[in-house]
């Protein structure tokens, strides 16, 4: 990127259109126009813009609705050349006495500010697009920036903001990658502060990687393109400042519940001629019934689209009619072994493609600046690297957003339950190419000339248009359903209508899948909520027995798990190999078991992703989450990096074996200030083993049993059937799924008394299927314990039309724990132990029904 840096100066202000006391706006002689507001308690907006440098309508985020009742100028610190405003004693500060703006921003109780921009250089034009200079804190940790190569912490490194198709990338190295969502996280033990930028143009970030004698050491963002936005976003907490972040850019979508069981997949399958793909996709279903392992979804690859005859390219929203003669027989056929399809659509079309000519008439494609034709590219369209000329769609163009709605829907009309959007990069070759701007879904201002290229637009757009696209169509063909839309490419736009991502096609390696853990946290952080990772690698070679079995077993600790894999080699480019959990005859029963674990939490996964809906809270988290008074946290690399650990919500602490041949791990527990007695409880490793927070220990962990898992003490988790189950609001069972008609919580109480201290529980559920606005239930548990007994008061808060289908709620104590159980004051039934040992302990749920709604709490 050449650079064509001027620093605008001599700033004055000029009145704003509201007469604001909590808004500053700047002006220069030579048109650039600084901006900086309070909008709410945590969230402040800047824009740096000017003739050249404006803001194109359709940025990733709205500007929300002001809502600063508590913000008070601070008259002691405005002069005429400085103004200060504070809102629930968070003070923000803009100072342009040097000639050019500079805001800081500085948290309760602290002297010194948490973000501060850079003096002489803070807001730049660099050619048609702009920079952005801060201070750098060193010390502290950076997380966020969407999806970046491991570690988690991204200081002292340089990224690429942009997306693209990086098959087979090295996870500690490659950038970019799939993701462009430009939100940057500054962590520190005493508050954090986000930025984001609202474009979807390309740019670079160097979070203290760049420094000189002069300017010192640095953050700066550049964007190649367009204006400048960005929001401040401040608390005291991670979990403060995503939060305020999902308010402004959207909470994460419903996942319907089916979607947190085993995702199977591979090209294989849908490449196949003989025998045809549908008869190998209904093999590949007898095969799970014969090992019994339960699976919910199948990612069928686009295979299904390649064209009968030369050239054999993939055509979207077309049909083999070779490997598939009957689509329709085939989902109904399909449906009734339990599995639902995911299907594999991809925003381009080549020259071949049977629509293509009519697609280019109806100007569906961009506009190639040079020969002011119909834009075309080399786009993948085979085997690995192999490529063939069309031309993306251009979402802009209100043809293309209306072929790709009918396209989906047509798919979702003949039984595909999930539409996968794939290779949604935009790597087009020429950003000075023409966008349409004819689409209704693009947000536009007809009272100003805007330019039409792409790198003012920004490439993601299309990624993001792409997402809605998909999303009205699948919510018109079912609008009784909450639409769910697979994205591999991603803008925080995209994630209102996405409910789910993935890490793209990673690589088999040990390393790969210790640093995978590093992307879930960094994703989580940037509100992709149900994200996961191909289990065992989509590229490279087969795994070993030993890393598939450890690849499942960290897999399934996530929000997303599916084994999905294109194995190329010289001898098979096209169709590649695939695993399978039954690959290996040593490990099948063992990747069987824990498959069925994986089914036995989802009521706990389910649960977290209605937490994540309701909230914005990331199900999987980094260890220092909630625990940021523990100085280890920040000052451990292990930590810091992400890599080795993490909890899954608030009650389970997840470790990991990332070498081969390995038997045991080290783990921290982290403490907190607040609850000294805190404890942790081993669940693999002997009767009743607990740990002290606040230190490292080494655990046992063979490949033949589990990898590390602990409990905090006092917490609990909801549990179910260790099978696939219908969830409570299908309307159609074509494969006679049971009912979720059994829950049970697993508590993990401290050994001996809790001196009175109760542990207070809540879990959520409601129907797994309707679509917004959502009507969650909510469940709580609350617990004591002494010497002899385990005291447990239960009760629900039930919504209307949810109508739990289970009659009694069983407890289970921890391996090792023969006390008794009480609800509600009186002796719980005891049960025989269950596979693993533990007592069990169960008692029957009475309901008052009126009219069919739930109308009071539960008693036991």
């Amino acid at each position: 990127m050449p650079q064509h840096e001027s620093v605008p100066q001599g700033y004055r202000p000029i009145p704003t259109d509201d007469g604001s006391s909590t808004s500053v706006h700047l002006r220069t002689e030579s048109g650039f126009l600084f901006t900086f507001e309070a909008l709410r308690p945590g969230l402040f907006r800047t824009t740096f813009t000017s003739p050249k440098h404006l803001l194109p309508p359709h940025r990733a985020a709205l500007v929300p609705e002001r809502g600063h009742s508590r913000a008070k100028l601070l008259n002691s610190a405005s002069t005429t050349s400085s103004r200060a405003v504070e809102v629930d004693n968070v003070k923000a500060a803009v100072d342009w006495v040097s000639g050019v703006p500079l805001v800081s921003v500085t948290l309760p109780g602290q002297n010194v500010p948490i973000h501060s921009d850079l003096p002489h250089r803070s807001y730049v034009a660099d050619g048609d697009g702009i920079a952005h200079y801060t201070r750098y804190n060193f010390g502290t940790l950076h997380l966020g920036l969407g999806e970046k190569p491991a570690p988690m912490d991204l200081s002292n490194r340089h990224f690429v903001l942009s997306a693209t198709d990086c098959f087979g990338y090295d996870v500690h190295r490659t950038d970019p990658m799939y993701k462009h969502i430009p939100l940057l996280i500054n962590a520190t033990p005493n508050g954090v502060v986000g930025i984001f930028s609202t474009s979807h143009a390309r740019g670079f970030y160097s979070v203290g990687s760049e420094m000189d004698g002069m300017w010192g050491r640095f953050k700066v963002y550049r964007q190649e393109s367009g204006g400048l936005e960005e929001y401040l976003i401040v608390g005291q907490t991670l979990k403060d400042v995503v939060h305020i972040y999902a308010d402004l850019v959207g909470y994460p979508l419903l996942v319907p519940r089916w979607a947190f069981g085993y995702l199977a997949g591979g090209m294989k399958y849908s490449m196949l001629d003989e025998p045809p793909a549908h008869e190998a996709l209904m093999e590949f279903a007898a095969k799970l019934k014969k090992h019994d392992i339960p699976c919910s979804g199948f990612q069928m690859s686009s295979g299904y689209t390649v064209a009968e005859t030369e050239p054999k390219t993939r055509n979207v929203f077309t049909w083999n009619k070779h490997r598939f003669p009957n689509p329709k027989q085939f989902m109904d056929d399909f449906h009734k072994e339990g599995i639902r399809l995911i299907a594999n659509v991809k925003p381009y079309v080549l020259a071949s493609h049977p629509e293509y000519e009519k697609l280019k008439a109806a100007g569906a494609f961009f506009t190639d600046s040079l020969t002011l034709q119909s834009g075309e590219a080399r786009l993948w369209s085979a085997g690995g690297g192999e490529s063939g000329v069309g031309g993306h769609i251009d979402f802009t163009s209100e043809a293309g957003y209306r072929w790709w709605y009918e396209g989906v829907k047509a798919l979702k009309e003949v039984g595909i339950d999930c539409i996968w959007n794939d290779n949604n990069e935009y790597t087009i070759p020429h950003d000075k190419w023409q966008c349409e701007l004819t689409a209704s879904a693009l947000r536009q201002d007809h009272d100003h000339e805007y330019r039409r290229d792409v790198s003012f637009w920004g490439r993601s757009l299309n990624t993001e248009l792409m997402g809605r696209s998909s999303y009205d169509a699948t919510f018109e063909a079912e609008p009784s359903q909450r639409p769910y839309i697979l994205t591999r490419s991603a803008t925080a736009g995209t994630l209102r209508y996405c409910a789910s991502a993935w890490s793209g096609d990673n690589v088999t390696s040990w390393d790969g899948m210790r640093g995978a853990n590093a992307l879930s946290l960094t994703a989580g952080m940037c509100l992709m909520q149900c994200y996961g990772h191909d289990i065992g690698g989509f590229e490279g070679p087969q795994p070993s027995p030993e890393l598939l079995v450890r690849w499942c077993q960290q897999g399934i600790y996530s929000p997303r798990f599916a084994i999905n894999c294109f194995k190329t080699s010289p001898e098979n480019n096209s169709v590649g190999d695939v695993i399978e959990p039954w690959m290996y005859e040593e490990t099948t029963p063992l990747v069987r078991d824990i498959i069925k674990r994986r089914y036995e939490i989802i009521p706990y996964l389910y649960s977290l992703s209605l937490e994540s809906h309701q909230f914005a809270t990331p199900p999987q988290r980094w260890t220092g989450w909630g625990y940021e008074r523990d100085p280890e946290v920040w000052s451990s690399k292990t930590l810091t990096d992400g890599e080795t650990q993490y909890w899954l919500g608030d009650v389970l602490l997840i470790g990991g074996v990332f070498q081969p041949g390995a038997s045991t791990a080290k783990v921290y527990l982290p403490s907190d200030p607040a609850n000294p007695d805190l404890e942790y409880l081993d669940l693999n490793n002997g009767p009743q083993t607990y740990y002290k927070a606040g230190q490292w220990i080494e655990i046992a962990a063979t490949w033949q049993q589990s990898i590390p898992v602990l409990a905090k003490v006092g917490g609990a988790i909801p549990v179910g059937r260790a099978q696939q189950v219908l969830s409570a609001g299908e309307l159609s069972n074509p494969a006679g799924l049971p009912l979720d008609d059994y829950r049970a919580v697993e508590i993990f109480p401290p050994k001996g008394s809790s001196d009175g201290k109760l542990f207070d529980n809540v879990w959520y559920e409601d129907d797994g299927v309707s679509p917004p606005p959502a009507r969650i239930s909510n469940f709580r548990l609350v617990y004591e314990s002494t010497e002899t007994e385990v005291r447990v008061n239960y009760e629900e808060s039930l919504q209307y039309g949810f109508a739990p289908p289970w009659k009694e709620l069983a407890i289970i104590l921890p391996i090792g724990d023969e006390r008794n159980v009480t609800f509600n004051g009186a002796k719980a039934e005891s049960r025989s132990k269950d596979v693993r040992g533990r007592n069990l302990f169960a008692g029957t749920i009475e309901r008052t029904r009126t009219n069919g709604d739930v109308r009071e709490r539960s008693r036991i």
